[in-house]
Order: structure tokens, then sequence, then C-alpha cells
């Protein structure tokens, strides 16, 4: 047998373990608790979660086995946890400079994307809109949050204006769906067209909210329509979600482009990854098929070669476009054959190219029979998921 793997090595390749919800490895995070060698090469790790209850034990068991099981001189992963006292929550809590320690909400949300772009006016929320349902017609699990606060459209492109979301048994808010879409709004809890006057502090704890305490539940994607700009939210944005990726959003002329770019800087800046570019308003086609370079051509591309990631799609201008987001029925669903829902729909297909669900069973706990077993470790030994 190959000889043992450090405790130095195993904590190392548990770096590649994220908690889902606090987006840091366990290791930075304090929470892989004891690891311990035996002769065998069987290795014991107990991890410490942040609540008896947690929903996530069952990932991180799949993945610290999945993260140890290749080094040399492993041949048996076991998996312990234990809970966090109330000093080392405290702890944690400055550690990671927040109030309160998640429980849960996106463990279960595998890809955040956020739609971006360095100025208003380029149709952003459309486009998030229509990705949106375009995913969910694509078999994803997907959501919405509508963190555009100053200027929500969200709930008005789903039809969903006057209604309000309602509260688990949990204490949870229960995103509204439409289109096969779950949806999340500040303008679900202000009145109609009512102006949001927020700073700093308001809109991160607003963020946090939303993030934290509504029931996303199972989700392969969730997508994020960011406000114009490089301002607070997506600041706010940037600090809970570090694993989150951006989409930037831009119309072919220049002037655009330039300002797009600032919101991919951004991202760099942030240690943020960039998903890709998307070309709106590329183009205005007339309803008898003519076609008409409005806002010239080009913008997109050449922002993806600045950027250097791909260009996901170029979106023309048309008027069921316009007219299906002010009615309220996302146009990929309503007219798949009109150019714009096209384009969108390939977009859609890039984005499923860049996050495809993991086979299943996602991993093999154990290809061979365990050797004899270790003693356990000191500490509680929780039932798994």
């Amino acid at each position: 047998m190959a000889a043992v793997t450090t405790e130095a090595e195993i904590r190392s390749a548990l770096r590649s373990v994220i908690d889902p919800e606090l987006r840091r490895s366990i290791v930075e995070l304090d929470m892989v608790r004891s690891v311990q060698i035996n002769a065998n090469g069987v290795v014991d790790v107990t991890v410490s979660l942040t609540t008896p209850g947690c929903p996530i034990r069952g990932h991180f068991q799949k993945s610290v086995v999945a993260a140890l099981s290749d080094l040399d001189g492993v041949s048996h992963v076991n998996v312990y946890f234990d809970v966090l006292d109330d000093s080392e929550k405290a702890a944690l809590k400055q550690k990671l400079g927040r109030g309160s320690l998640p429980e849960g909400s996106l463990a279960e949300v595998g890809s955040v994307l956020c739609v971006a772009s360095g100025k208003g006016g380029v149709g952003k929320s459309t486009l998030t809109a229509n990705l949106a349902a375009a995913l969910s017609a694509e078999g994803r699990r997907t959501g919405v949050l509508d963190a555009d606060v100053w200027g929500y459209s969200i709930p008005r492109m789903y039809g969903l204006g006057a209604v309000r979301p309602s509260v688990s048994a949990e204490r949870k808010i229960v995103p509204l769906q439409a289109s096969g879409v779950k949806v999340m709004s500040i303008g679900f809890f202000v009145e109609e067209d009512a102006a949001v006057v927020w700073r700093g502090p308001m809109l991160h704890k607003a963020l946090t909210q939303f993030l934290e305490d509504v029931e996303w539940g199972a989700l392969d994607h969730l997508l994020i329509d960011l406000p114009p700009g490089t301002g607070d939210v997506s600041m706010t944005l940037a600090q809970l979600l570090p694993q989150a990726r951006f989409v930037i959003v831009t119309t072919p002329q220049p002037t655009a482009q330039k300002v797009a770019r600032r919101s991919g800087e951004m991202a760099r800046k942030l240690s943020l990854e960039i998903a890709g570019v998307i070309e709106n308003m590329s183009g205005f086609v007339t309803p008898s098929g003519e076609r008409f370079q409005i806002f010239g051509e080009g913008g997109g591309q050449q922002l993806a070669d600045e950027l250097d990631v791909p260009l996901l799609g170029k979106v023309p201008l048309t008027m069921p476009l316009r007219e299906h987001a002010d009615s309220g029925t996302p146009l990929v669903l309503e007219n798949p054959d009109d150019p714009a829902s096209q384009a969108i729909r390939y977009a859609a297909k890039g984005l499923v190219a860049l996050s495809p669900l993991p086979s299943l069973p996602v991993i093999q706990v154990s290809q061979h029979p365990a050797p004899p077993a270790a003693p356990k470790p000191v500490g509680m030994s929780l039932p798994m998921a």
C-alpha cells in the first residue's frame, strides 16, 4: 500500500469542500473539527455544523469522501459530525462579519448567475425574465431574485404585480411561482410603483434576507437581476455570494460596450467569474423580417473578446419581445419562433453547457469493502440525511 497521507495533505484536500451557504471552504471556516488517520488507511473526519438539523450535512459527507478518496494511502473515509458551540458560532459570525449564520436557504442552489450591465436601458431585466423561463423550459429548476431595488420590474414581467408571498411554518418567505420560475422581489413588499429610497445598510440587510430567509429549495440556477452600474447592491452580493458568476448584458454600440466593460472589471476585482456576454438589441427585426442595425454592431463580440469570455447570444429587438414584457408572459414560452426567443433560448443553452447537471449518483461513497472500522473520534455523531 502507498504511504499513508499526512493530516496536512488531508486538510489541504478538504479546501475543495465548499459550504454552499457561506460559500467558503470548510477548512477556511474552521469546520474541520478533527482528522484521524488509522494504520489501515481509514481516515476519520469530523465536521462541525452550525446547527444540529443542518440540511446540508449530506452534501458535506459526499464532498468530503470525494475530496479524500483518491489520495494515496487512503482506503476508506468515515465522516462524522458535531455542532459548533455558542462561542464557536460567535467567532464564526465575527470572522464572516455577519449578524447571523444561514440555515440552509441556498444549500440546494447549484449555480448563482448575476445578470449585470454597466448602464440602464439595455434590456437586462427583460433578458433575465426570459432567460429564466428558457432555462425552466430546458428542464432546469430556476429562480429569479429581483435585486434591482430601485427599478424593480420582474414582478410585472411575470404577471405577479399584485400578489404577496406567504411565510412557511419554518418562518421562511415562500417565493411566488410563474412560468415555471420561482420569483422574489422587493416589489412584493412595497406599494405598487412606490419609490424605494434606501442606502447601503438597508440594502445589505434586505438582500441578505432575500438570500437567507427565502425558501428557495432545490434549484439548478438562481438568476439575480442586478441594478445597473457597480454600486452597493453589486458589492453586497459579491460579499454574500463569492461563488456567483456574472452574465454581462450590453447593446452593440461602442458607448454601451465601454460602459458594460466596467461591470466586467468590477467582477474581476471582486474575484468573481464572468460566465459570458449577451448582446441585446442586436438589430431591430420588423414583423416582415427586415433587420436594421439601429444600435450599430459588434459591441457584444468586442466586449467578450476583451474579457476573454464567450459571447452567449445576440438578441434582436422585436415588437413581441417588448409587448410580452409588458403583458407579463415571457416571450420564449408564448412565441418560441420569434427571432428574439430563438436567440434567448440559444443563450440559455450556452449557460446550461457552462454548468451541466452532475451525473447521478454524484459519487460512490465506497467502491470496495471498507477495512475494519477504526475507533470513532470523540464527539457527537448525528444521523445522516
